[in-house]
């Protein structure tokens, strides 16, 4: 598997404070090995649009596709809760 990006994604990233992005890019390398690891609580967050959602930490979520061999990265954001 492999990434892809968004320019929403690319945007927010570049906009996520300096200790989410390092969380975040910690997070990812797990999804690359396993998209059920434990820390992940990866989960279908809209069925329809098949968009998958994963915790970067306890507030923070990221969303993705799955593309064939690729993890297509759309949005990273503090978390409504």
């Amino acid at each position: 598997m492999k990434f892809g990006y968004t320019p929403r994604f690319v945007k927010s990233y570049a906009e996520a404070p300096a200790r989410i992005q390092k969380d975040f890019d910690k997070q990812s390398l797990f999804l690359l090995v396993n998209l059920y690891h434990p820390s992940l609580h990866a989960k279908k967050y809209d069925e329809e649009g098949d968009l998958w959602q994963a915790r970067v930490n306890y507030r923070w979520r990221f969303y993705f596709t799955i593309e064939g061999d690729e993890y297509r990265l759309h949005d990273i954001k503090n978390h409504p809760k």
